[in-house]
């Protein structure tokens, strides 16, 4: 096949790795591989401008095929001198009074803790992307909660991101529509489920549970789900003391941990 086969990736996906193994077992086949908008990332999908995309979990699986792969860390971003800075890792109930730049409903377990008023000033903010977002954010007029991968590819020198606690980790997957036959999109299954060149390839259970649930990575190995760069996405917080913030007294004190 002339036709470059096309994979998309949402930000914060380093495919990396499993590009440059593309190159090396497939070097007459060409491959494209693109970034794509969250939102955009399944209709791309389905209306035949990518063959397969590396997303964020959940999706709607009509029609598609479904490989979950691993989770990420999800982080606050805020602004340098924040009390959060100087804290190793925060819970979410500790940023009720903070105003969150993204829509509440990405984040329901903000929405949940957060006072009326925050919840109030969050809803009139107007819709923006998340770089525009974090720029906010490093004025100090705000917070945002993403995945760390997310925060570190808009990374500035006036903000900084801390681990949150109480907030479930979105999960990145592989799709790929059912109808589409092309024998590539074995071979990259292959790749990214880490089947070595001499392996025999069979088809991949789509609605397998994802590797970490199963106490396994991408590439079938016991361990933690790790990323594309082989790091795992779900760091043991560094030991540190508990310390009180000023003024917050929920459940008898402060969450947030860490040493200052």
């Amino acid at each position: 096949m002339t036709e470059p086969f096309r994979v998309e990736f949402v930000p914060g996906v380093t495919p990396d790795k499993w590009l440059r193994v593309w190159g090396e077992r497939l070097p007459d086949s060409p491959l494209e591989a693109v970034p794509v908008d969250d939102g955009d990332a399944v209709a791309h999908l389905r209306d035949g401008t990518s063959s397969m995309v590396l997303l964020r979990l959940p999706v709607d699986r009509d029609g598609l095929h479904v490989i979950p792969l691993y989770e990420e860390v999800p982080v606050v971003v805020v602004a340098k001198d924040h009390v959060v800075a100087a804290f190793d890792e925060v819970d979410v109930a500790d940023l009720a009074e903070d105003v969150l730049l993204q829509d509440p409903a990405l984040v329901p377990e903000w929405a949940a803790a957060a006072t009326t008023q925050a919840r109030e000033k969050a809803a009139a903010m107007p819709a923006m992307t998340t770089k525009q977002a974090v720029s906010v954010v490093a004025t100090g007029s705000g917070i945002v909660i993403v995945p760390m991968s997310v925060a570190r590819l808009h990374h500035r020198k006036d903000v900084v991101h801390r681990p949150v606690s109480g907030v479930a980790p979105s999960r990145i997957g592989l799709a790929w529509r059912v109808d589409d036959e092309d024998p590539r999109t074995e071979d990259f299954i292959g790749i990214v489920r880490g089947r070595t060149e001499r392996s025999t390839r069979g088809a991949p259970s789509p609605d397998a549970a994802p590797p970490s649930s199963r106490g396994e990575n991408a590439s079938g190995q016991a361990g933690r789900a790790q990323s594309p760069g082989g790091r795992n996405h779900r760091p043991s917080p560094r030991r540190g003391q508990q310390t009180g913030r000023k003024g917050a007294t929920r459940g008898g004190g402060s969450r947030r941990k860490g040493r200052r």
